[in-house]
């Protein structure tokens, strides 16, 4: 996702150096944007730094990095799905170095980067937000502040909880249908024109007809995020937790790579589902 959002801001004017801990994915942007090839070289002098990789341990690891390099007074923008509490670690610590941070991940998947119309969420100051805004809506169409550093995770662990209810009603919905040998091309025409339609249903929905498991997002980063909204709250999650607890048999499987639509082959593979 950070190679269209790095060549919308590149398009919108704006100058733009990247870098990737695989060099190579960065450098097949060189055509249009300046490339780094290490983090002290790309967080050297920059106003604002972006950073969207995996999982938290990287947001720690790369950020902190970023911290030894980075001029006071740059604006560190995290757009990764990673934990609040981390989100809100750094913020603070970030302060105290004399950087300003948001936590700003995204929803939209693959389509959403390269078409920029993601909806973007944003923890953090309300003043360094209002700042970056115009960076925001190059890369995206829904921009939200949503409240103190941290807001934004947790805004997004909740998409990701109505994501897990949504992709799930859609997988088994079309297992129903293949199970009871109907018309899948007609059934995805009724859902879709009817109540039941959702982004879940158009994209990954046609993705499963297709029979096509690769990835706009990878089932291991929904793994990863349904694990962080488990455990950001004390109450239970019962639907989050059942589409956990299936994908983690996936990824046990090897389909941790697989689009999220792959989640139709726990219904289809017996194998998975007696594990």
């Amino acid at each position: 996702m950070g190679s269209p959002m790095a060549l919308h801001l590149a398009h919108a004017g704006h100058d733009v150096t990247v870098f990737n801990r695989t060099i190579s994915k960065a450098e097949a942007l060189k055509s249009e944007v300046k490339v780094a090839y290490s983090l002290k070289e790309l967080a050297f002098d920059k106003d604002v730094i972006f950073s969207i990789v995996g999982y938290p341990k990287d947001v720690k690891e790369v950020i902190e990095e970023v911290f030894l390099h980075a001029k006071v007074g740059a604006t560190i923008i995290d757009m990764t799905t990673s934990s609040p509490k981390l989100a809100e670690d750094l913020y603070q610590k970030g302060l105290g170095l004399g950087y300003d941070l948001l936590d700003a991940p995204v929803t939209g998947g693959d389509i959403g980067a390269k078409n920029a119309t993601l909806s973007i969420m944003v923890g953090g100051s309300k003043e360094v937000f209002d700042k970056v805004l115009p960076l925001f809506e190059v890369l995206g169409k829904t921009i939200t502040y949503t409240g103190k550093a941290g807001t934004g995770q947790f805004t997004k662990l909740a998409n990701q909880i109505a994501i897990a209810g949504a992709l799930s009603g859609v997988v088994e919905s079309l297992f129903f249908a293949y199970n009871k040998n109907l018309d899948i091309e007609a059934v995805h025409k009724v859902l879709s024109g009817g109540s039941a339609s959702s982004n879940q249903l158009m994209s990954n929905g046609r993705r499963i007809i297709q029979n096509d498991y690769e990835p706009g997002f990878m089932l291991k980063h929904f793994l990863k995020d349904l694990n962080l909204a488990i455990d950001a709250i004390d109450e239970p999650l019962f639907i989050a937790t059942k589409v956990r607890d299936m994908i983690k048999l996936m990824v046990d499987q090897g389909y941790e790579n697989k689009g999220t639509q792959a989640l139709i082959l726990y219904y289809l593979n017996k194998n998975l589902q007696n594990s």
